[in-house]
């Protein structure tokens, strides 16, 4: 489940609870089944398909002496599919676009009497503001908090606008009530499509801020806001909650990088040194069809501006194999901008036409399958290569880890992330619970240990947990 689904999960949940509904792991005692979905890329509708279809069959068997099992699917998928799902699924009984979670309870209570309920509406306002989300992954004692919803970008192979609307962002206020009442938790991130074009515009007093001023070789296809509370304000006030609370945001687009973020980013302890830019590809004239608004040119000087900036940062990037019209050329373009930018994280994907977008209504996908997934497998490929380079430079250095749970390898192993939001695994075992101290401590959820990394690979660190520590 990708992170906007997990918000939007938490956020719909709040509003089930405070009805009664009681959530459940044992699909057959459930009474209602929503399913969080996702239309970004083509195989997460399918895997939705996949599992609609098995749920049909749970219905279709389920005793006479259980009330009649509710199947409902909720986010971007209700919106863009609402026609077919409800066609082809005779059986489904609710949908719910992205803005229509505080209908649930009526859709649901509408369901109950048997109808097929929809609201696929989208909001030019629903941002869920006074809905604090109820948190339901707390293990590893991180969450993810909503600072807006939307996009304005309009990149053309994008659906994001056409599911989730135009962007809108939540006020200051709102957000920091809910990082305040997450103070047990130890790791937050700042969740939005669009992170970094953030402004509030909710109070009037707040509408005095300059408009947003692009780097060279960047723009954008809509007017930049005028006047509020800008993603920087927003970030130091987050950072300032709590000094032990590790502070993350997604996602962001290359053309909102104004200074002060990024000597925010270098300046405080508790604000990851790591940064997210979705390159996407490494051809000018393939980022020009795509209309991301910037070119490889612009996008290396910022590469190179952020890590002067704040030195060892970590990159992640976004990367589409085979858009429409690439050209093996292109694809080596994109090939050289991996290896000249040397990424931590990487997400690379096979493109897949939405319908919808720019794309589908202008351009042709044209690039044969096999051809998208062999240039998917070579750009994987270059950035397992560069990304194990750079994990090795750190093997004999202490890196500061927050612990999230037993590796998925072992039961004898811890798993958790450093700053820059690599893996590290160690094994589980008592540690001092500071410098120089004689007495040990059982490691974690949520605790911080200093770990000695020993070996590397292009997905993960390996290492030897030393002591307990604190963030700063």
């Amino acid at each position: 489940m990708n992170m906007m689904n997990v918000s939007d999960t938490e956020v719909a949940w709040s509003f089930l609870q405070k009805k009664g509904y009681q959530r459940t792991t044992d699909l057959g005692q459930a009474d209602v089944i929503l399913l969080v979905t996702c239309s970004v890329r083509e195989k997460a509708e399918k895997t939705i398909w996949n599992r609609l279809q098995q749920l049909v069959t749970l219905k279709k068997k389920r005793p006479t002496s259980l009330p009649p099992l509710k199947i409902g699917i909720l986010g971007c998928m209700a919106e863009r599919l609402k026609t077919d799902l409800l066609e082809r699924e005779k059986l489904l009984d609710v949908l719910a676009g992205p803005d229509a979670y505080r209908d649930l309870p009526r859709l649901l209570s509408l369901a109950e009497g048997g109808q097929q309920a929809v609201n696929v509406l989208l909001s030019l306002e629903e941002t869920y503001a006074d809905v604090i989300p109820v948190h339901v992954h707390s293990q590893a004692k991180t969450a993810f908090v909503s600072i807006m919803r939307g996009c304005d970008n309009m990149c053309s192979y994008c659906i994001v606008p056409f599911t989730r609307g135009r962007e809108r962002s939540r006020p200051v206020a709102s957000i920091l009530q809910e990082v305040r009442m997450l103070s047990d938790q130890v790791e937050v991130t700042l969740l939005g499509q669009n992170v970094n074009s953030y402004r509030d515009t909710s109070e009037v007093q707040f509408c005095t801020a300059e408009p947003t001023q692009l780097s060279k070789g960047f723009h954008t296809l809509y007017r930049n806001k005028q006047g509020g509370l800008r993603f920087a304000t927003l970030l130091e006030a987050v950072s300032n909650v709590n000094p032990e609370m590790r502070i993350r945001f997604t996602s962001p687009h290359p053309k909102d990088f104004p200074d002060e973020v990024l000597q925010l980013i270098h300046e405080k302890h508790n604000i990851c040194k790591q940064i997210h830019l979705p390159a996407q590809s490494g051809s000018n004239r393939v980022l020009q069809a795509m209309r991301r608004g910037y070119t490889r040119e612009a996008y290396l000087e910022l590469v190179d501006h952020v890590r002067t900036i704040i030195p060892g940062v970590s990159l992640s990037s976004d990367f589409i194999a085979g858009f429409c019209d690439e050209t093996e050329e292109d694809h080596w373009e994109t090939i050289s901008l991996m290896r000249a930018v040397k990424y931590n994280v990487g997400y690379l994907f096979a493109y897949s036409m939405r319908n919808k977008t720019h794309a589908f209504h202008r351009l042709e996908d044209n690039v044969p399958g096999e051809v998208k997934q062999r240039r998917l497998e070579e750009l994987i490929g270059v950035f397992r290569e560069e990304a194990s380079k750079l994990n090795c430079s750190v093997v004999g250095s202490t890196q500061l880890i927050l612990v999230e749970g037993v590796s998925k390898r072992s039961r004898d192993e811890l798993s958790g992330r450093t700053d820059g939001n690599i893996k590290v695994i160690f094994p589980d075992v008592k540690i001092p619970i500071a410098d120089s101290s004689q007495d040990t401590a059982a490691v974690k959820p949520g605790d911080y240990v200093v770990v000695k990394i020993t070996s590397a690979g292009s997905q993960s660190l390996k290492g030897v947990p030393l002591r307990h520590a604190t963030l700063h």
